[in-house]
C-alpha cells in the first residue's frame, strides 16, 4: 500500500516539474499533438494588429517573453501609441483557448472573444464579449460587483474570485463546445453557459452587445486584448479547434 502511494506521489511530482519546466510560450509535444497553435512567440508581436488597423502601437512590447502594454504614468483611458489588440486570425466553430495574464496596481484590462472587425463597430467592445482582466482593488468598497476580474463585462459574473496576488501570473482557461461556454481561472471554474439558452440570450439583450453579432447568436470572430490607459502583461497565448 505505501509503495504505491509513493509510486504515485513521485509520478506526481514528476508531472509537476515537468510541467513547470516547460518554456514560456512553446507547446509540448503533447500540445502539438492535440492541435494547439501559439497566438503570441514571445519575441514579437506577430500575429496582431491594432482593431481597425494594421500595425501595433509601440506601447505593446516584450517584456521577458510577455507581450506588455507599457504605461508608465497612467493618463486616461488608452495609453499612448497603444490600442487594442487582435489577432490577424479569425475564428470560426468549437474552440479552446488558454492564456495567462499579469496586472499591476489599479490595472483594468480584458480579453475579447469573438471580434468582428468591422466598420459599424468603432470599438472592440462594441463587438467582442469582454472577460474582465484587474486589479479588483479598483473597486474596493464600491457597490459594483459585476465589472472584475473573470467577469463578462456587462453580461455575467464569475462565480468565484480567486485571483493571484498583483504581480502574479493568472491562468485563464476559456471552453466553447457544443454551444457551451466555459471559463476557468487558475483552475477554478467560474463561468458556464449554455449559450442557446433563455438565460444567455436575456444577458445578452441586456448588455452593450445586444446589438452586436454575439447578440444573433453568431459566436465566430478575432481574439482581442484591451487597452484601457493602465500596464498589463500577457503570455502563453494559445488556441485550438475542437
Amino acid at each position: 500500500m505505501f509503495k504505491r502511494i509513493f509510486l504515485a506521489l513521485v509520478t506526481i511530482s514528476y508531472s509537476y516539474l515537468t510541467l513547470q519546466a516547460q518554456a514560456i510560450n512553446t507547446l509540448s509535444a503533447q500540445e502539438k499533438k492535440e492541435g494547439w497553435t501559439l497566438l503570441f512567440n514571445g519575441r514579437d508581436v506577430s500575429g496582431w494588429h491594432t482593431y481597425g488597423g494594421k500595425s501595433v502601437g509601440a506601447a505593446w512590447r516584450i517584456d521577458q517573453g510577455a507581450l506588455q502594454l507599457y504605461v508608465p504614468q497612467r493618463a486616461g483611458n488608452k495609453a499612448v501609441n497603444g490600442g487594442d489588440l487582435v489577432t490577424n486570425a479569425a475564428f470560426t466553430g468549437d474552440f479552446e483557448f488558454k492564456a495567462e495574464w499579469k496586472v499591476e496596481r489599479f490595472t483594468n484590462s480584458g480579453i475579447f472573444f469573438f471580434v468582428q472587425e468591422a466598420p459599424q463597430y468603432k470599438n472592440i467592445y462594441d463587438t467582442g464579449l469582454e472577460l474582465q482582466v484587474l486589479d479588483d482593488a479598483i473597486y474596493e468598497g464600491a457597490n459594483e460587483n459585476t465589472h472584475r476580474a473573470g467577469d463578462f463585462f456587462s453580461v455575467a459574473n464569475a462565480r468565484v474570485r480567486e485571483l493571484n496576488p498583483v504581480g502574479s501570473w493568472n491562468q485563464v482557461h476559456f471552453v466553447l463546445k457544443k454551444h457551451r461556454l466555459t471559463v476557468s481561472l487558475n483552475g477554478f471554474t467560474i463561468q458556464e453557459h449554455d449559450l442557446n439558452s433563455a438565460d444567455w440570450k436575456k444577458r445578452i439583450a441586456a448588455s452593450k452587445l445586444s446589438k452586436a453579432p454575439i447578440g444573433k447568436g453568431e459566436f465566430t470572430g478575432r481574439i482581442g486584448l484591451q487597452d484601457w490607459g493602465s500596464s498589463v502583461w500577457f503570455r502563453n497565448i494559445k488556441i485550438r479547434k475542437l
